[in-house]
């Protein structure tokens, strides 16, 4: 499989595992009782995003091994 591919589909894995880990741990301005004025009380306090990142990227490297082997093993 081309090396093109497999950026490609370690990309789309990425931002599919992204938006899957975004909600974990987050806790809201009105569940932690300081909303800040001006502010929608639902905006997360500390989305910790760098850690989600570093996060999303060790779990997309399985993911995307898995797709490679099932397009490998299913469609050649």
């Amino acid at each position: 499989m081309p090396w093109g591919t497999i950026v490609a589909i370690y990309f789309v894995a990425w931002w599919l595992v992204l938006f899957v880990t975004l909600p974990f741990g987050v806790r809201s301005q009105a569940e932690h009782g300081d909303i800040a004025p001006g502010t929608e009380p639902g905006a997360p306090v500390r989305p910790r995003l760098l850690a989600k990142a570093a996060w999303t990227s060790v779990i997309a490297m399985p993911v995307t091994a898995l797709i490679i082997w099932s397009i490998s093993a299913f469609f050649e």
